[in-house]
């Protein structure tokens, strides 16, 4: 039997600096930190493997909400979580977490993912353990919508183990790729949210009950239900409206009963919206239905006094007329000072490349991208690469000077939905630092969009209130 389960206890893995924590208690500036939390974040983990000497994530996390002990009085919030023992966590009645995905991200082709046989793709499995120890009855994840097709010579295996594994643990699991720009955010970011429920929760029992799934035993009519959940009654389907995106009925698929035998042999074309009951997957594409306010890039950009720093020197900007899109380098390279500017790198370009293997030479080309990011519109999607010189660092126009530059630190935190100023300090070693501007870049690019959480919490504390 669960005990206290109305009760908004929470449990954050790979919490990062705290999006889903600021989230679920809707925290937009550093004076809500002083407010009571609706939600009770009981135990929290963040540790980044490639940080030798300095945790700055965790530190940053530790600086707003402070430390959270496991049930043997003891501080693990700072381990490899693969290295913790689930079972001393304190209860917890949601379980949220952003999981590592670079061996599966945007960052990389999809070509030479790895997927969940990757080094940080098995970071899934503790995820796993701690379904198996604490038995949540609410879960909500996080990751990057290439999860559904990887890996690329298996399509859709990775989601395929991820949907079992809850199966096995007496879960339904919902899921919707979301586009935070397309419901009026700030940001172009696509992410898949996965919510997964215990089917002996109140909230299964009335989505069963409400879509007559068990009394019709009729594939035709099971399959009517489940579009019904995922079009009208389903947790996204409450907080992200969306509708059909064609005519097609939505297709079904039945998970194999072993694990094992789901990453041998599974593939699935899945969607980007959908639901997995009873181990029968119900899968359909939509598109949002939202018609209200827009958010863009250059409502969240300072209209103040922007220190030096950001700004970009002219000879690192251009290289020749502003003008000038494109280059030819086939026939010779250009300067080594003219392709490190910034006109260069975001500007379309030809030039000749070798195979290792072979020796042969190609051609190899890439389009133009805008120089200048638009402000009337919402920010591109943030990398972890942000303000390094890169093609994907957003370029921005001083509101007070007309001058070219970078984003702040405080335009990032501000284009995920994070307080202002929300990755300035950490607390290291019990004394207050300053976390470094590559890293309050990184930190962000590797974030979530904390108002898409926010949303969500709506519909997740009605779900809880009407668990007794």
């Amino acid at each position: 039997m669960r005990c206290n389960i109305v009760k908004k206890t929470v449990c954050e893995l790979f919490a990062g600096v705290g999006g889903f924590r600021c989230g679920l208690n809707k925290i937009k500036t550093l004076d809500d930190f002083k407010k009571n939390e609706k939600w009770d974040t009981v135990w929290f983990s963040q540790w980044e493997p490639s940080e030798k000497t300095t945790q700055y994530a965790h530190d940053c996390y530790v600086y707003h909400f402070g430390e959270r002990l496991d049930n043997n009085g003891k501080d693990t919030t700072n381990y490899n979580i693969e290295d913790v023992d689930k079972t001393t966590l304190p209860d917890f009645n949601l379980l949220v977490g952003g999981f590592p995905c670079q061996d599966y991200s945007v960052a990389s082709s999809l070509a030479t993912s790895k997927g969940l046989e990757g080094k940080k793709g098995v970071l899934w499995w503790s995820i796993r353990e701690t379904l198996e120890a604490k038995k949540p009855p609410f879960v909500l994840l996080e990751n990057v919508d290439r999860l559904l097709k990887s890996p690329a010579k298996q399509r859709g295996r990775d989601f395929g183990v991820i949907l079992a594994c809850f199966r096995d643990e007496g879960y339904t699991v919902e899921w919707r790729v979301i586009n935070a720009a397309e419901y009026g955010y700030q940001q172009r970011r696509r992410r898949i949210f996965i919510f997964a429920y215990k089917d002996d929760t109140n909230y299964a029992k009335t989505i069963q009950n409400k879509e007559m799934y068990r009394i019709n035993d009729i594939e035709e009519h099971k399959q009517e239900s489940m579009e019904k959940v995922i079009l009208k009654d389903g947790f996204f389907a409450k907080t992200f409206p969306v509708t059909k995106a064609d005519v097609g009925r939505l297709r079904t698929k039945v998970l194999p009963k072993e694990v094992g035998e789901v990453s041998d042999s599974f593939e699935c074309n899945f969607e980007n919206t959908g639901i997995m009951k009873d181990g029968i997957i119900y899968t359909l594409k939509t598109i949002p239905d939202y018609h209200g306010n827009q958010i863009t890039l250059g409502d969240v950009m300072e209209k103040g006094t922007v220190a030096e720093e950001y700004f970009i020197p002219e000879e690192k900007l251009y290289y020749t007329d502003p003008s000038i899109t494109h280059s030819d380098e086939t026939e010779e390279r250009l300067p080594k000072e003219s392709r490190q500017t910034w006109q260069y790198l975001k500007g379309a370009k030809k030039l000749l490349r070798e195979s290792r293997a072979t020796g042969h030479q190609y051609v190899f080309s890439e389009g133009a991208i805008s120089m200048i990011d638009e402000e009337d519109k919402p920010a591109r999607t943030m990398l972890t690469s942000e303000g390094g010189f890169s093609r994907t660092t957003h370029i921005v126009k001083d509101k007070q000077t007309g001058r070219i530059r970078l984003l702040t630190a405080a335009e990032a935190e501000r284009i995920q939905g994070f307080p202002t100023d929300h990755t300035k300090y950490c607390l290291m070693d019990g004394k207050v630092v300053e976390m470094p501007l590559r890293k309050r870049r990184f930190m962000m690019g590797n974030a979530l969009v904390v108002d898409l959480v926010a949303d969500m919490e709506k519909t997740l504390s009605l779900i809880f209130d009407k668990e007794n």
